[in-house]
């Protein structure tokens, strides 16, 4: 059986749960892989989601690794992408700002070993020692250079944008959606984005996994990551989000992340990121003199026994 990174996570993932709104147009299919819902409250509601279905597949041409010709499979197999487009540009730029802010903890090059370890665990087998150790030597976000001309990585990495992609879909819904009018609507793409409210209140509810109390959403976007929800070894010690900066396992208490920001793109990417810090403490101290990005819940192995 072949099993995608985007599986993985689709499986893995401590998704927000929403409480559907009365008398609005639903949608649901998936984005990425991974299962996606549009709730949106407009006269021509049907013909606009439909607008946006389009533009979600447009996107999957650009993020998508399991699609021959995307861009980002295309930059994976030569190595350099030249005249990238402006999203994939505008993503990678996010995700550099979230490694820096992150301290390293959130690197989109550590595709080579998650693929290393995926592939033994798929096929029943331990990793290959040297294989891992050659995928280690590969992370390093800051040796891919882009600009609007080209983009360029070291020889032999990769890159995922699994981590920040499916956020950055529901950015660009936001936008078509704002075009056209809407003003009421909530975008789950994996991650959540939220604009106005359903007719009768004054924001979406929006429960977080693992809570009992639903939030009030508005004007923000929510996402949620959870480390250890798929595993990729036997004994049950890596989970599907890594440490780039060791190459290895998390050495963290953190079980799921969620964070808030304008952007859904970087609440993904911020959330993905913070799977690695050691504990709250140390999330909340990464996040301390970011504005507008909120760490919202943080739960650890103590809250899930």
């Amino acid at each position: 059986m072949t099993l995608s990174r985007r599986r993985f996570l689709s499986l893995a993932s401590a998704s927000c749960l929403i409480a559907p709104a009365a008398q609005a147009f639903q949608w649901q299919g998936t984005a990425l892989g991974a299962h996606a819902r549009i709730i949106l409250d407009h006269p021509n509601a049907e013909q606009i989601t439909q607008r946006a279905l389009a533009e979600i597949t447009r996107l999957e041409d650009i993020f998508s690794l399991y699609r021959v010709d995307s861009e980002i499979t295309r930059l994976n197999t030569q190595g350099h992408l030249n005249a990238p487009s402006f999203e994939l540009l505008e993503c990678l730029s996010t995700a550099r700002y979230t490694h820096r802010l992150t301290e390293g903890r959130f690197d989109p090059t550590v595709q080579p070993l998650w693929r290393v370890l995926a592939d033994a665990y798929v096929a029943g087998r331990p990793a290959d020692v040297a294989a891992i150790a050659a995928a280690r030597a590969r992370i390093g976000f800051d040796q891919v250079i882009f600009d609007s001309t080209a983009v360029e990585l070291s020889a032999g990495q990769q890159l995922t944008l699994n981590g920040i992609a499916q956020g950055y879909i529901a950015d660009r819904v936001a936008l078509l959606m704002r075009a056209e009018g809407v003003k009421d609507v909530l975008i789950d793409t994996g991650e959540i984005l939220a604009m106005g409210a359903p007719d009768g209140h004054a924001a979406w509810p929006v429960t977080i996994v693992g809570e009992a109390q639903a939030r009030a959403l508005t004007g923000r976007a929510l996402a949620t990551s959870a480390p250890y929800g798929t595993i990729l070894d036997a004994a049950g010690e890596i989970g599907h989000i890594l440490d780039p900066r060791s190459g290895a396992a998390l050495e963290t208490d953190i079980r799921q992340v969620s964070v808030s920001a304008q952007s859904a793109a970087l609440a993904d990417a911020v959330s993905t990121g913070l799977c690695s810090a050691r504990d709250g403490d140390e999330a909340r101290r990464l996040l301390r003199n970011v504005n507008g990005v909120f760490l919202e819940s943080v739960q650890t192995a103590a809250d899930a026994a």
